[in-house]
């Protein structure tokens, strides 16, 4: 089933949804952590399940003279095959990211193949960071520099049209593609106002839906919200939670996602000092109460960050589903 339709069947039936996003296994894991991880949250039913998709990153070796190699690997990868697994296995559906980064299109179409021979219906359909040694986002070669290029392939390929028009008479996919939106904008943009332009080319260009970057003020989703529709923008918004779990996100966060912390939210993990547990607790509360008034407001879903770990998701999800 398509996540459009999953929206639909909550919109119609005015229920809330949980969803959740994990990272894919370390190379060399097998896949007993992210099942380890799923395992709890099955209990709520997930709506459908993400799983992130990783940039290479480059490794420094010391030869034996003393000079130094660079070459590439990836931490990550894996991320259609355990998509794969997951579905199989707890019968949800999956939704795999797909990223420009590093990708030339002819990489994209052939992972999009393999996703729709696996009954992987759903993709996520995003730009990505640069490489660790780039000051800023490089297209691969025969690459895609936008998301919304992304977008547009997608799309292509559920009308039968491959890259070198070399097929005919072809099966036609059946993706249902998501997008990023930020509800502070992406860092990288001059304003609120061209951000939204951004997105609302990649809504243009096909995406059936977008999922926003987390955020911790209920608030700056609902007036994002309002943003979009007066832009033209009327696909299913769903909004991104991720639970503080640890006194170092107040200040890993912030600096990572662009995002702002509520004065109230970061007096209270600071009045825990270097007590962990007791800042994640923080960070539980603060997300059932999120989800809660979220949930009142009649969103069909509400995707939840994990980041592998997901005991504190557990426990939101008790208090809220």
């Amino acid at each position: 089933m398509n996540i459009t339709d999953l929206i639909q069947g909550a919109v119609a039936s005015r229920t809330t949804r949980f969803a959740f996003e994990l990272l894919p296994p370390l190379k060399g894991d097998g896949t007993r952590s992210v099942f380890g991880a799923i395992d709890p949250l099955m209990d709520f039913n997930p709506a459908y399940i993400n799983v992130t998709f990783h940039r290479e990153a480059l490794k420094e070796d010391i030869r034996p003279d003393g000079s130094r190699e660079w070459h590439i690997m990836r931490r990550r990868p894996g991320t259609v095959g355990i998509s794969a697994a997951i579905r199989r296995k707890y019968d949800v559906e999956v939704v795999p990211h797909l990223i420009c980064g590093g990708w030339s299109k002819y990489d994209i179409e052939d992972s999009l193949i393999d996703m729709d021979f696996l009954g992987l219906h759903n993709v996520l359909a995003l730009r990505g960071d640069k490489r660790q040694n780039e000051p800023r986002f490089v297209p691969y070669a025969q690459g895609h520099a936008h998301a919304a290029d992304l977008v547009r392939q997608i799309q292509a390929m559920n009308r039968g049209e491959f890259i070198d028009g070399e097929v005919e008479e072809c099966h036609h996919s059946k993706f249902s593609v998501g997008v990023a939106g930020y509800p502070e904008k992406h860092f990288e943009a001059a304003n609120a106002q061209s951000d939204l332009q951004y997105l609302k080319e990649k809504v243009d260009a096909g995406a059936d839906y977008i999922v926003t970057q987390m955020f911790f003020d209920n608030s700056k989703y609902f007036d994002f919200v309002e943003r979009c529709r007066k832009a033209g923008i009327t696909v299913p918004i769903i909004p991104g939670i991720k639970p503080i779990s640890t006194p170092k996100h107040l200040e890993i966060l912030p600096r990572t996602f662009s995002v702002s912390l509520p004065e109230e939210l970061v007096k209270a993990v600071r009045a825990c000092g270097e007590d962990t547990q007791a800042a994640r607790e923080v960070g539980i509360e603060w997300a059932i109460h999120q989800a809660k008034e979220l949930k009142a407001a009649e969103v069909p879903i509400i995707h939840f960050y994990t980041m592998g770990r997901t005991d504190n998701i557990r426990k939101i999800a008790r208090n809220v589903f």
